[in-house]
């Protein structure tokens, strides 16, 4: 006995209905066009901006403004604090309770201010604007360091970078941040890598301008 042939039209049904069925389509190509991005990404891993450790040797600034600068402190070694001061214009080896502004380890960066610090250091996020519009400092409002989840933390600098879970590296962020030190003179800064040559992660490099002088102004006097 011969079974009856199917028509076009029943051949067609599936697909028609499938069609018909808008959110599911819409919901495949989304999913489709994901993945397509994430694989693309993956692929193109973007060019890193690395820097080598800078001189050990000071450079100290006086009562003069300074900058901009730009600092990299090698922060590679995890259970090693590395201490910089802007008067110096450097790191510090061995420094007493008000030798220091900055510490780093790794990503970690904290101010000399706080309970348990001796320092006024205290920092502030001034946003993602122009390095070179930020001519001033408010008076208050920066951040000191704080003791939480059994460690030392600057709470306006934990997140100074992002990370991408796509290409497992780490970018700062846009913005720039006011300082104050821990002797209580100025300066501003921006982060501009995490890199050392090699695409080695922990060299911390940023660029500051520093006012050794009195007051929060960041303008040259005439």
């Amino acid at each position: 006995m011969t079974r009856p042939r199917a028509t076009p039209e029943a051949r067609t049904q599936p697909w028609r209905e499938f069609l018909a069925n808008r959110a599911a389509v819409t919901i495949t190509a989304v999913v489709g066009s994901l993945a397509i991005v994430l694989v693309v990404v993956s692929l193109r891993r973007p060019e890193l901006q690395t820097f080598a450790p800078s001189s050990t040797e000071p450079d100290p600034a006086g009562s003069r403004l300074v900058g901009p600068m730009t600092f990299t402190v090698d922060a590679r070694d995890p259970q090693r604090l590395r201490f910089f001061s802007f008067s110096l214009g450097g790191l510090v080896a061995d420094p007493g309770p008000l030798d220091w502004d900055l510490a780093f380890r790794r990503s970690q960066v904290i101010v000399n201010g706080g309970d348990g610090f001796a320092g006024l250091a205290g920092i502030i996020a001034l946003g993602e604007v122009s390095f070179d519009s930020v001519t001033a400092l408010p008076a208050e409002g920066y951040a000191v360091t704080e003791s939480l989840r059994g460690d030392s933390i600057t709470a306006v600098l934990e997140d100074w970078y992002v990370y991408s879970f796509v290409t497992h590296l780490l970018s700062p962020r846009q913005g720039v941040y006011g300082f104050q030190t821990a002797d209580g003179r100025y300066g501003k800064l921006r982060f501009l890598s995490y890199y050392c040559p090699g695409a080695q992660p922990g060299c911390v490099t940023f660029e500051y301008v520093y006012q050794g002088g009195v007051g929060r102004q960041l303008l040259p006097t005439e």
